[in-house]
């Protein structure tokens, strides 16, 4: 359910039905076509930039010799790609991470988006949020060290994963609102079970407005999330998940990056506020991070149409 993208009018629901009329009616009006790009902007905003903090490639998943499980899948062969990463720290293993090949929507994404109240954000890529994210628990893996942790909104679940794999957490909960997503985070703790060591993974579909959590409610040590501030409706939904799941005895703390995104940010705080849970912000959290972030916004033609308000997240920490 990690929500990314820029304006808040019109219900997500109204705008991904109105894309799906384009694309059934590719030869409509030319304003029904600019009103739809609008839209899809605002349903998603897609980024195919980052802080390359953690380098990847496109591996072939295809053939016998690939790291996927044969166990798995709702995902069809022709449906995925894996990608490899390679974590920057010392003997890491190999990451292998499963997402859809194209970015183009299906109509199975919008009747499962309607049905389950949810966008599909999630399916197009992962954000450049979630690979900072990810790099920020690698480099304070002490804070997962032995602790019960669970990704909330997690898209394809890069931080999760790492969580998992390099950081000796006793326990990772990859959830997603998304039931196509959970698919697909599923495959790739499949393809990385042989790296997770004594730690136990797995993956959940966790809607924060419906799913009764009693089974792992104040469960989790820590709890990280990224880029899920932006719509509006779920901000409610979205903290009330985080009471239920914060531990009541003993340290407990919420990890999540985001981006400004307008007022969305702020309105999330205040809602955090309500809650009667504690938050800091920091702005400047990582040396890597913020230099690039400093370049960028000088010009660095490496991230065109770099924009701070959208593209660099703050690290909000939020505890009882």
């Amino acid at each position: 359910m990690s929500e990314k993208g820029g304006g808040a009018a019109a219900k997500p629901s109204s705008l991904r039905w109105s894309i799906l009329r384009r694309a059934l009616l590719p030869h409509s009006h030319h304003t029904d076509k600019h009103n739809s790009e609008i839209g899809i902007e605002r349903v998603s905003r897609k980024t195919t930039h980052g802080f390359n903090l953690i380098p990847s490639c496109l591996v072939d998943n295809r053939n016998d010799t690939s790291p996927v499980s044969s166990s798995s899948s709702l995902i069809s062969t022709k449906e995925a790609a894996c990608f490899c990463y390679t974590l920057p720290i010392p003997d890491a293993p190999k990451l292998f991470l499963f997402q859809r090949v194209s970015s183009n929507d299906v109509l199975g994404d919008f009747e499962v988006c309607n049905r389950y109240d949810i966008d599909n954000t999630g399916l197009v890529c992962p954000w450049p949020s979630e690979e900072v994210l990810a790099y920020y628990c690698l480099s304070h893996a002490e804070t997962f060290r032995s602790k019960t942790v669970i990704e909330l909104g997690s898209g394809y679940g890069l931080a999760g994963l790492v969580v998992a794999m390099a950081t000796e957490a006793s326990e990772v909960v990859i959830s997603d609102g998304n039931p196509q997503v959970v698919d697909y985070i599923q495959r790739s703790i499949d393809a990385n079970s042989d790296a997770f060591g004594p730690s136990k993974v797995k993956s959940l579909m966790l809607h924060w407005n419906k799913e009764e959590i009693s089974d792992i409610s104040n469960k989790f040590d820590v709890i990280v999330a990224s880029d899920c501030t932006f719509f509006t409706k779920f901000h409610k939904g979205l903290v009330q998940t985080l009471v239920k799941l914060l531990k009541r005895d003993g340290p407990s703390t919420a990890i999540f990056f985001s981006p400004k995104r307008g007022d969305t940010f702020d309105k999330f705080i205040s809602e955090v506020k309500e809650s009667g849970l504690r938050f800091s912000i920091d702005e400047i959290y990582d040396t890597e991070i913020w230099r690039q972030h400093q370049e960028f916004v000088k010009g660095d033609d490496s991230w065109p149409n770099y924009d701070k308000d959208h593209c660099y997240p703050l690290l909000i920490r939020i505890t009882r």
